[in-house]
């Protein structure tokens, strides 16, 4: 069934999309866009500016809504993410798309809250990005509902029967994800044999995949980011060691990371809310005009950043944005009308409460011949 937003954007995604209201109807909203376009994580900062690009192309061309969309570099550095939220606002922005990776993510935030700018994250999934901050919403899921759902995945679906858990306990995305994780798995009765952890500087997973390894699980759950699971997993091939792994949305991006060998993440699962295999209209779309236009299949981030747009122009345009006002002349209307929206888009059916995160429903995906496709589907084959 085609998916399509339920309210003011009813038609605007698909490709027989119908007309909007007269020019003279149109709100304007300049949207800021802040994420790593360069550096080790701009693999996800990357997809984030391109799935909004796409987005923002079909909402002007349907006229309605005119977004002005301004992308600045954070480098996924707290530091410079303060360096690039103050550079777009001197730009005109209004509403923030952003950030994309957690730690930039918490420290915008804070300041977007003192400052009252409305700001919505396509990817930071740490509950500290909008903890007592009314003006910071999430596309993607928290942390505590990445690692509950995995757990449960990995014992529903009977993935395994020991499981070892690699994280990082330097980063508090992964240290959130496994926290949650292993107390949901403690509740279900699943059976964690190794737990491991490693640091921003580690580049040797020889020790942490070796107790896996000797510990017998036949699952490990890595909650992380792309660059230390392709490590992983390298490590895990040279050892001769097989196991299923089992990822989160950070992992997703491994299979465009630069001189990795995609072989090595076959049979790879992770929980997501995008799947770019999905048969219906609107995916098939999106992931047509992308590969069109960028060369590549776009990965998670680029649909929630796609999603997140549409929500922040129906947002925009319930909350009577003009285009001239100041941010925080708006913030309070768009944090209402946020909470009035029901959003179905590429990442499923999305609600937000007055804590600033979304509700809906993760996708289980596999990777087979380097591309992501339904688990549901691979199992049925």
């Amino acid at each position: 069934m085609k998916k399509f937003f339920s309210l003011v954007l009813a038609l605007a995604m698909a490709l027989s999309m119908a007309s909007f209201a007269s020019a003279e109807e149109t709100t304007t909203i300049h949207i800021g866009v802040i994420g790593p376009m360069t550096g080790a994580a701009a693999v996800y900062g990357l997809a984030v500016a391109r799935g909004a690009e796409i987005a923002v192309e079909e909402i002007n061309a349907a006229g309605k809504v005119n977004i002005v969309l301004d992308v600045q570099d954070d480098e996924n550095d707290a530091e410079k993410s303060i360096n690039a939220y103050n550079a777009t606002l001197d730009k005109g922005t209004q509403v923030i798309l952003g950030c994309v990776t957690t730690t930039p993510c918490i420290a915008v935030s804070a300041q977007a809250y003192d400052e009252r700018v409305f700001m919505l994250t396509p990817s930071a999934s740490s509950l500290e990005v909008i903890a007592n901050k009314d003006n910071a919403y999430q596309v993607c899921f928290t942390d505590p509902a990445q690692g509950s759902a995995s757990a449960e995945y990995i014992f529903n679906k009977k993935v395994g029967e020991k499981v070892a858990i690699i994280y990082n306990n330097a980063d508090t995305y992964s240290t959130g994800i496994y926290q949650t994780f292993e107390s949901k798995a403690a509740e279900l009765g699943l059976n964690i044999v190794s737990v491991t952890t490693f640091t921003n500087d580690t580049t040797d997973f020889s020790v942490q995949v070796t107790e896996a390894k000797n510990a017998g699980a036949d699952v490990v759950f890595l909650p992380i980011y792309y660059t230390p699971a392709s490590q992983i997993l390298n490590a895990a091939n040279t050892m001769g060691y097989k196991p299923v792994f089992f990822g989160v949305d950070g992992m997703d991006g491994i299979l465009t990371m630069p001189g990795f060998d995609v072989a090595l993440a076959e049979d790879v699962m992770l929980l997501t809310p995008f799947s770019a295999d999905a048969p219906d209209e609107l995916t098939k779309s999106f992931v047509g005009k992308y590969q069109e236009k960028y060369g590549e299949v776009p990965n998670q981030f680029a649909a929630d950043a796609y999603d997140g747009i549409y929500a922040l122009a129906a947002a925009a345009e319930k909350a009577g944005v003009k285009g001239d006002e100041a941010p925080e002349d708006i913030c309070d209307a768009m944090i209402a009308a946020m909470q009035e929206l029901t959003v179905t888009g590429l990442t499923g059916t999305m609600v937000w409460d007055a804590t600033g995160a979304v509700t809906k429903t993760p996708t289980a995906v596999i990777i087979k011949n380097g591309v992501y496709v339904g688990a549901e589907a691979a199992a049925a084959e």
